[in-house]
């Protein structure tokens, strides 16, 4: 088997349509199913279970997914790392992160990947890091900086930066939510509360309820951002959650407080991410190569 093999085969288990895939891949089905046909003779057993209508992967052919790539981004990584000495990368690489991780973890990643690869031209595009691996999906752009998601799609590859606290805020000013935390008795349940639209930051919320004995919150609104988040509890409009790096870089930090009460909220995760499909584009296969770099340095 060959790294050709590989991506077909790879091909076959995501798309389930031999036709599909042998024209994407500018073959014929029958050369498609000899090649799946060697490869599960070479194997010993049956990677897919094919009838008239349908076509689905063995457990086996599961297992052997994982393995194929694997090789090809092992492959990929070897050719980046063989070819730095010689032709200079060069093309377009698409970024997505929030604003605070462009100026709290992309710098020195920027730095890094531009001294090993300068002819490359980045293009960033920041918002909410919720919708981070939805940009990856949809083909908006080919890397993301974003918190491991709670079930991570299969097709992911993620590579961890760094570990981020999430916090419960609430306003300093004097307002009906400062007055309310006052008392000695505390109805979580009748203060409002800022959540999250989407994402990992959401469920964390969620589950702190919970814990506190709120079944149902009363929600004074939904954001995208925890940037903005942070902003409409400094505003008095309700206690939220936000990353300790995002309160620490928020203009309005001053005016936010941190609660310690109830159970301890799971860390983000944050990490670069791509989709497996993407990495035999060497430009992301090289800025995969400086995450994982950088986040060997950030564990020593």
């Amino acid at each position: 088997m060959n790294t050709n093999s590989f991506k077909l085969f790879v091909d076959l288990a995501r798309s389930l349509h031999f036709a599909k895939t042998a024209e994407i891949n500018h073959i014929s089905p029958s050369t498609l199913s000899r090649l799946i046909q060697r490869m599960e003779t070479e194997l010993d057993c049956s990677l897919f279970e094919r009838d008239n209508r349908s076509v689905s992967l063995t457990d086996n052919g599961s297992k052997f997914v994982a393995f194929a790539e694997a090789q090809i981004m092992a492959w990929q990584q070897l050719k980046i790392s063989v070819q730095a000495e010689g032709a200079e990368l060069s093309g377009k690489l698409r970024l997505f992160c929030s604003v605070t991780a462009a100026y709290s973890h992309l710098p020195p990643l920027l730095d890094r990947f531009r001294s090993l690869h300068p002819g490359v031209e980045l293009i960033l595009n920041t918002g909410d890091p919720a919708d981070a691996i939805s940009q990856l999906q949809q083909g908006l752009v080919d890397v993301s900086i974003a918190a491991l998601p709670d079930k991570p799609p299969e097709a992911l590859v993620f590579k961890c930066l760094d570990q981020v606290p999430l916090r419960i805020i609430a306003p300093v000013i004097d307002c009906d939510i400062s007055q309310q935390l006052q008392q000695r008795v505390i109805d979580w349940s009748s203060l409002a509360y800022i959540f999250p639209e989407h994402g990992p930051a959401k469920s964390r919320l969620q589950h702190w309820l919970q814990g506190m004995g709120v079944d149902k919150p009363r929600v004074y609104a939904r954001v995208s951002g925890h940037e903005a988040l942070v902003s409409m509890v400094a505003l008095g409009l309700g206690l939220g959650i936000a990353p300790q790096v995002v309160i620490d870089n928020s203009p309005v930090k001053s005016r936010v407080r941190v609660l310690k009460v109830g159970a301890e909220i799971k860390v983000f995760e944050l990490g670069v991410c791509t989709l497996k499909k993407n990495v035999i584009n060497p430009r992301v296969a090289a800025f995969i190569g400086v995450a994982e770099e950088a986040g060997l340095t950030h564990a020593s």
